[in-house]
């Protein structure tokens, strides 16, 4: 009787150990594919947002932008619009980027990811759901000094820093608070400049 007993206790205690190795084996798969698919979401927008603002001030046709410092329209913490020749067809495009507000992506379980807003000419804007919550600029003039908020003259903007963070939507167990790691990257560009910028 006791043999059995044991039996019963042993085979109890194997099956809860296999039921959180496996739990375990889950939630690693889950964190796995969260930060692969952050990763992905990250790449995609950074590569964009680098190849659009290196061309701020840029025209094939020269002579549509004699100056390229008035190139800048707009420079804020959260918004940056510009000119720029967009298609590279000689043909000035006006190109404008701004962070949304939480409240617009209320169906997602993160109360922080914002739409990321694109608006090329007067098209209709551009929303990237890319699970973005900071999207951050900061200006420095020639001289590397940091540009303080409001820039009422864009024209004395002559690179800028990039910062920005994608957290998933729904993440495992939507856990938020514990380990942001798993559900969180950060990327930075340090004095991003667009060559235009530079021809003062």
């Amino acid at each position: 009787m006791m043999d059995i007993i044991g039996s019963f206790v042993i085979a109890g205690f194997l099956f809860l150990m296999t039921m959180r190795l496996n739990q375990s084996a889950q939630e690693t798969s889950a964190a796995y594919h969260t930060q692969l698919n952050l990763q992905t979401n990250l790449t995609t927008m950074v590569s964009i947002l680098e190849y659009d603002l290196r061309k701020i001030g840029y025209c094939r046709d020269f002579k549509k932008i004699p100056d390229p410092t008035k190139s800048l329209l707009l420079a804020d913490s959260t918004r940056i619009k510009f000119l720029c020749d967009y298609n590279n067809d000689g043909n000035l495009d006006s190109i404008f980027y701004w962070l949304g507000d939480p409240s617009e992506l209320s169906d997602t379980p993160n109360p922080r990811d914002r739409y990321l807003y694109k608006k090329t000419n007067n098209l209709t804007p551009e929303k990237w759901n890319f699970g973005v919550t900071t999207f951050r600029l900061k200006y420095y003039d020639a001289l590397g000094d940091s540009v303080n908020f409001p820039i009422t003259d864009p024209s004395i903007v002559y690179s800028m820093e990039i910062s920005v963070q994608v957290q998933a939507a729904d993440p495992y167990d939507q856990v938020y608070v514990n380990d942001p790691f798993a559900y969180e990257t950060f990327w930075r560009q340090i004095r991003l400049v667009s060559r235009n910028l530079q021809n003062r």
